[in-house]
Formats: structure tokens, sequence, C-alpha cells
């Protein structure tokens, strides 16, 4: 078998690594299938030369090629016996693989380039680079598909050296001429040269990625700290409010038995004077009944000892004094009770407000200790400035209607992907000023020959700055002005960005002053004070650009 395998091998053709087809033999002695070396020599036609594929021995002319019978018949005795083999399936090309430059037919996959010839071989052509002294000197390298990048397209020679003057790759050639007195290296030189300064750079990065996995340890402990601080609270506000409304009640059940045991007793009296009324009408109606039947007698002697008994009338000791007051009521309880609730909702209101700021000044945005866990002073997220899109500190901030600021830039790129909506909570996005309070109105002008213009009044009453204005709690002067816009479809069109805009309260702002108090000025968005301005060219496109960036479109 081995004898066997021998043979094969050496009835193979070194071009396409199959059995000899119409084998022929070269002046050198080498042999190989007539298509293939015909294929391999029409390649050198336009040099008049022609080498051998593996010794690479030249020939001129061309060499008259004729079949080895000998060869011939051997190799048809293999194919009888079946000795044949087809390569291994990985030789051949696949997508995406380098071919060899040399085989014929079918390609090899290359499994190394030479920079020198400029060629990608596979193993089997790239045997004379291992065995030939001359081609030994020449640079392999992984197999590559881009040779022709490697090659300076003016000279064809490689490229081998970088100029830092031009900062591009340069043949030798090109030192002489375009690239004279440059500053010039090797290609190796510069590569070492660039890799440590890459080791630099990714030294930053590690060091900047362990800082803000750093950063980001003591966010999540800070967010985790914030949610069982949270938590707590809750329960204690829980247990707190659930003894405040059990100590109502017993307050409420204390309020309804006193009411009972004054409605008990004053009952109670009430009943014992029915008793004793009803007794004392009792016996008036007896008397009253003795009086009537002794009225009609005819014994004048019986009439007259009875009627002395009967007619003394009687005593204050016999009949009951009563005073009683039809409008009795618990009207002053109700009032007393009514006051108690008013007093504690007034109590609620402002233990409520403490709550409030006391809650707001809690923020998980603030120092840290060397040992990483959160220190005493905290900042909140409106002191720290940060934009929670590229986390660095606002740049030309944009505060929206729900009180989220980013930097405009940020912004404007999660516009471009989420639209218009706020990208920390769902909201739509709305952005607000720092403008003072104050009115805005508009009437049509006839200017006869000059057309006729929307004229807009703007008037801002001076002040006290806020917190959104550049000194909180000091005096501005406002500001009374005009503003003249093109009556035409498009100037209707940018008069209503314009009332949006300043319902955004973005129109105007408040500027800090040296000395002076500060004062009620115009933002970024043009205004016209006279008509030719704002018909001039571009003027009303330059308005909805400085909108549109407001995101007012």
């Amino acid at each position: 078998m081995a004898q066997a395998l021998l043979d094969h091998e050496q009835l193979s053709c070194s071009i396409c690594l199959d059995l000899l087809n119409d084998p022929v033999t070269i002046p050198c002695g080498h042999s190989y299938c007539m298509g293939c070396i015909k294929g391999y020599w029409n390649q050198d036609d336009h040099t008049g030369v022609y080498s051998c594929p593996q010794c690479r021995e030249t020939f001129t002319p061309r060499p008259v090629l004729r079949k080895n019978t000998m060869l011939a018949e051997v190799v048809e005795k293999l194919k009888k016996t079946g000795l044949q083999a087809a390569p291994p399936a990985h030789c051949y090309t696949e997508p995406g693989d380098v071919a060899c430059d040399v085989c014929a037919g079918i390609k090899r996959k290359a499994v190394k380039s030479c920079l020198v010839c400029l060629a990608s071989y596979c193993e089997t052509h790239l045997q004379p680079h291992y065995e030939s002294p001359a081609l030994k000197k020449h640079k392999l390298v992984k197999a590559t598909g881009n040779l022709q990048e490697k090659i300076c397209s003016h000279h064809d020679k490689l490229l081998e050296i970088y100029c830092r003057t031009d900062q591009q790759f340069i043949c030798y050639l090109c030192t002489i001429e375009d690239h004279k007195g440059h500053d010039a290296v090797s290609v190796a030189t510069e590569m070492t040269e660039k890799q440590k300064q890459l080791g630099v750079t990714q030294s930053k990065f590690q060091q900047r990625i362990q800082e803000r996995e750093k950063e980001l340890q003591d966010l999540r402990q800070a967010v985790q700290s914030l949610k069982r601080s949270a938590q707590a609270a809750v329960e204690d506000s829980e247990r707190i409010f659930t003894e405040l409304i059990r100590s109502i009640e017993r307050r409420h059940s204390e309020v309804k038995e006193l009411i009972r045991d004054q409605e008990k007793a004053e009952l109670s009296r009430a009943e014992g004077l029915l008793e004793r009324l009803e007794q004392e009408i009792a016996e008036l109606r007896r008397r009253d009944a003795e009086l009537e039947q002794l009225s009609h007698t005819e014994d004048h002697i019986h009439f007259l000892q009875s009627s002395k008994s009967l007619c003394v009338p009687p005593g204050p000791g016999d009949l009951t004094s009563t005073t009683i007051n039809p409008h009795f009521s618990f009207e002053s309880v109700r009032k007393c009770v009514s006051e108690l609730k008013e007093r504690l909702e007034d109590v609620c209101k402002g233990e409520m407000s403490k709550i409030s700021q006391a809650d707001r000044a809690v923020g998980i945005y603030g120092c840290f200790t060397e040992t990483g866990e959160p220190s005493e002073a905290r900042a909140t997220a409106a002191e720290v400035e940060t934009c929670p899109l590229c986390m660095e500190p606002l740049q030309k901030k944009q505060r929206l209607i729900c009180t989220h600021a980013f930097c405009a830039a940020c912004l404007e790129i999660s516009v471009e992907t989420l639209g218009l909506q706020c990208p920390v909570c769902p909201k739509a996005l709305r952005v607000v000023g720092d403008q003072p309070e104050g009115e805005m109105t508009w009437e049509l002008e006839r200017l006869n020959l000059l057309g006729n213009s929307l004229l807009i009044n703007y008037k801002i009453p001076s002040g006290i700055q806020t917190e959104a204005n550049p000194n909180p709690g000091k005096p501005f002067t406002g500001i009374q002005t005009t503003a003249l816009l093109p009556y035409s479809p498009e100037g209707q069109e940018v008069l209503k960005l314009l009332q949006r805009a300043f319902e955004q309260k973005l129109v105007f702002t408040v500027a800090a002053t040296n000395g002076a108090a500060d004062r009620v000025v115009f933002n970024d968005i043009p205004h016209a004070g006279v008509f030719m301005q704002c018909r001039e060219s571009g003027f009303l496109r330059k308005v909805k650009a400085a909108l549109k960036a407001k995101f007012i479109k």
C-alpha cells in the first residue's frame, strides 16, 4: 500500500494535484498535465519567458510540448487498479477562502501569501519557497486576498515604508521622489511605535473601565440602600399612621361614649320628670272628676261637707315645677370635633410639606467615601447637573416639562431614535425654559404700499427670580417689546410656532448682569424689529430652524 501511495504521488500533477492527464515532460524533467502546463504558460505569453512551476527554471522560447507515452501508460494502469484517490475536500476553496494563484482548473485553498512574488500558494505550490535558497528569503504571510493593496500604485513595489509626514504607506522608490526628505520609517518600526501608543491608550481605557465599574458598583449599592431605606420608611410610616388612626379611633370612641353618657343622664332625668308629671296629672284629674260629681249632687249638707276638702288648691309641694329646654342639642360637641378636625388637617399639611422637602433632599447621586459607602453629604440630581444619557456634565442644557434635563446633542439623538418623548419617562417631550410669566398678543398691521404684517406684542413685568433663573430670590427688570412677521401663510405658521415657544417659556430668558439688576432679554430665537428685516430672504427659515432646535416644529 505504501508503494502504491508513493507511485500515486509521483504520478500526480503539481498544478492540479491530480493524476497526470495527457502527461508531458518539459526540458527540466518535471511532468505536468498538458492542459495544466499550457494554462500556466499562457499567463507568461506577454513576457516571452516561461518557467517551471516547481524549480522555476526558465525557457526561451516556449518549449514544444509532446505527450509522454510511457507516463500515460503508467497512469492508465493506476486508473485501472483503482488506486487513484481524490485529494481531501478541505483542500479546495470555499466562500471566504483565498485561492492558490498557481492552481489551474479547480483552485485549491492558499495557506500562505508571498509579499515578494505577490501571489498566494497552496501547500503543494508553496514547497519551492521552503526548498529553493532564492525563494527562502521571500516574505511569507498568512494567506490574504488583498495583496494589491500592499503594492504601490505608482511603482508596483511593496509598500514597506511609512511616511509620517504625509501619514501614508509608500515604497522605497517613493522616498526618492514624491516623499524625498520626509520623515519615513519602516512599516515594522511604525507598527512597533503604534503598538506602544495603543498600549498606553488601552491602559487608559482599562483604567477608565475600572473607574466606571467602581462607580457602577457604588451606584448599585446606593440603589439597593435607597430601596431598603425606602421600604423601611414605608413600613415605619404605615406603623405610625396605623397607630395614629387607632389613636383617633380611640378618641372617637371616647367622644361617642361621652355623648351617650350625657344622653343617658339627660334621658334618665327626663324620664323621672315624666313619671312625676303623669302622677300629678292623674291626681288632678281624679280631684276634677270628684268636683264634677259633687257639682251635680242635690244633697246640700253633703255638698257643703265635701267641697271644703275638695276646693283646697294644691300646695307648692304637691305640684312639680319643671323647666324644659325645647332646643337641647350637642352643637357644642359637634363644633369642638369640627375644630379638632381642622386643626389636625392644618398640622398634617404642615408636616406633609416638611416630609416632601425631606424626601426631595434624598438622592443617590452623591459623594462616596474611600470605602465605597455613601457619605453623609449627599447631593440631589439637580445639584449634580449630569445628563442621564451620556452621564457627563450638561452641555447646552435642555429641561423638559417633566423636569428631566439633558444635553442638547444627547436629546437630539434620542429624538431620532425614540421620537418626541422623554428618554427617561414616557411623557411627551416638551422643552421648557426659564422665561418669567408674561403675555403675548398679536394683531394685523396694515402698511399700505409695503403690504400687511403680523405685529407681535410681548409684555413681561419685572419680578423676583425663581429657581429656574440665574439668581433665585433677586429682582429682575421686565421687558415690553414688539416684533414683526410677514402676513403670509408661512408667516402665520411661524406665529403659531412662536406661540407654542412662548407657552413653553423659550422666547425670553433672564440675563445676569454686572452691577445692574438682571433683566429679561430675547433668547436665541431670531426676531425682526422692522418690517424689511422680516421680509429678508431666509429670515423665516432661520426662525423655524431655531424653533426646531428646541423641538418645536
